[in-house]
Order: structure tokens, then C-alpha cells, then sequence
């Protein structure tokens, strides 16, 4: 078990944060990341207490350094342990920009959705009937829409502001969407597009993360795309999409993907976010978030 920091040796490194000198500050950093989270409110009431700019700012990347770590970790254990559930992933790569969002609010939210949408579902249903009554619930009555306006915003990303703001890009959307579904027990699955993320509905529950590869294909009843408020589509329209992105189609462009990918994916998008930002440190928390998550297929 992890002990708790020496009081002392905290109060010690407080004091050099205001060293002018780079080398030391940045061995005080390294100390605190590693003493983690137990430090935390010590830097909060620092900042609080200090008038010094310099201060303040250096105890901002620290805090930063250490939530870093700390959803790094988090990551890492989920896609080793946990990957089977999607809201996990998506809450923890929210937690980087929304460090103390209210995670229950989020599964109250997607909860209700899921009652409202089970309410419209019946047993003697069709596919096509079942994707109706989702698509009319979040984009109809719940008005859930691509933002296509501001495509690369970050928020776009991050599950608790999609929720908030009804705006959301393909992963984020399509992830909701499959939540929902695959918690009805209709099964949706993800596909990872170049540059795209939709879904596909198969015929049936079978595994088919690790079925045959080959055999997939002919379970696909249709294709679906939350980003464009649910459309519903065939293989030729993929065909296409890869056509014009000058690709060549391959298997993995129809085949379901797993959640690790989904949440990979999300992080992905953020730092093309972030980078057209001009945030350098968030992309470089990004991209260890990416290393985190156990090796995508």
C-alpha cells in the first residue's frame, strides 16, 4: 500500500517552488508526480495562499501532471480489466479536461435515455423498426445532433458535454448510441472508418470481436450513422466513402471493433483537436493516454 507523504517533505518542496531555477523546479515537479494524489490539497491551498504568478502557474502544471498520471494509470488498468465497459473509458478521458465531473450524473442521464428508449422498443420489432425508435428518441425527441459547425471543438470528446449540449462527433455519438443499444440487447456494434466512426447492426449477438474474419460480412443487416442523426446505409455507400478518401477497402473497415479501439479513437480525435489548438502539453498527455490503453488491434 502506498504511504502517505512525509508532511514535512511536502511543506519542503512547497517552499522551492519559487526557485527561479528550472533544474530545480522541474525535480520538484517530478517528486510531487510521483508522491500523486495524496498531494493534491497541499497545492490546492498553496495556489490559494500564493500571490506570485510564477507559483501559481507552476503548481497549475503540477496538478495538471499529476491527473495526468493518474487517468494514465486508470486507462491502462480499464483496457486490461475492464474494456467491456464502454462509459468507463469515455468517463475517464473526459476526467482530463473535467477533472471532478459528477460521474453519476452521466449514468443518470444515459439511464434515462436507455428507460425512454425501452419504453418505444417491443419483442415482434424489425431491425430497421428497433433503429427507428433509437434514432427517434435521441434525434428527434432529444434533438442530438453531429456538430458540424464546430467539428473539431474538444468538447466534442468528452461524453459529460455531449450529454449537456446534444452536440457530439461520430465516435462520441456513435459510442452513446451502442451503449444504448447493446444495453437493450439490440446488437450494434462499431466500425472504425478512416477519418469516420459508424455502426453496424448484425443479425445477431454472436461474438464477433473474435469470429472468423471472413464470416462476419454476412451478418450485417445494415449500416448506421449517428452522426448524421441515424441514417441508415449499405456496404456499397462505405465502398464509396473509402473511394473518396482514395482508400483501398480492406476487412478492418467493416469489422466490428472493440471498445479499447472506440475510446483510441476518441482519444485520437482530441489531439487533432488539440493540436489545431496549438495545445502542445495536452497533446502530449494525449498521446501517453494512447500508450496507456493496452495494444489496439
Amino acid at each position: 500500500r502506498k504511504q502517505e507523504p512525509n508532511l514535512k517533505e511536502i511543506l519542503a518542496l512547497l517552499t522551492l517552488l519559487d526557485d527561479p531555477d528550472e533544474t530545480i523546479y522541474n525535480e520538484v515537479k517530478h517528486r510531487f508526480v510521483v508522491l500523486g494524489p495524496p498531494v493534491l490539497p497541499h497545492l490546492e491551498t498553496a495556489w490559494e495562499n500564493s500571490f506570485d504568478v510564477l507559483m501559481q502557474r507552476r503548481i497549475e502544471a503540477i496538478i495538471q501532471s499529476i491527473q495526468v498520471e493518474v487517468i494514465s494509470k486508470a486507462l491502462h488498468l480499464w483496457s486490461v480489466e475492464r474494456s467491456e465497459h464502454l462509459l468507463e473509458g469515455l468517463i475517464l478521458v473526459a476526467r482530463f479536461q473535467y477533472p471532478d465531473l459528477n460521474e453519476h450524473l452521466i449514468l443518470e442521464s444515459i439511464h434515462k435515455l436507455k428507460q425512454e428508449v425501452w419504453m418505444e422498443l417491443h419483442d415482434d420489432m424489425t431491425a430497421l423498426e428497433k433503429v427507428q425508435a433509437i434514432n427517434h428518441v435521441l434525434f428527434e425527441v432529444h434533438q442530438f445532433s453531429g456538430n458540424i459547425s464546430n467539428y473539431h471543438a474538444p468538447q466534442n470528446s468528452f461524453i459529460n458535454h455531449v450529454l449537456e449540449s446534444k452536440k457530439g462527433n461520430p465516435i462520441l455519438l456513435s459510442a452513446l448510441y451502442l451503449h444504448i443499444a447493446q444495453e437493450l440487447k439490440v446488437p450494434v456494434y462499431g466500425i472504425n472508418l478512416p477519418q469516420h466512426f459508424i455502426l453496424a447492426y448484425l443479425n445477431d449477438f454472436a461474438n464477433h470481436l473474435e469470429a472468423d474474419q471472413g464470416n462476419f460480412q454476412k451478418d450485417i443487416l445494415f449500416f448506421i450513422n449517428p452522426f448524421s442523426k441515424g441514417l441508415i446505409f449499405q456496404q456499397k455507400d462505405i465502398d464509396q466513402f473509402l473511394k473518396q478518401q482514395e482508400l483501398k477497402p480492406q476487412l478492418k473497415h467493416y469489422k466490428p471493433c472493440d471498445y479499447v479501439t472506440m475510446v483510441y479513437k476518441c482519444i485520437e480525435q482530441l489531439i487533432v483537436s488539440y493540436e489545431k489548438l496549438g495545445y502542445a502539453e495536452k497533446v502530449n498527455a494525449l498521446v501517453n493516454f494512447q500508450k496507456a490503453l493496452k495494444p489496439v488491434a
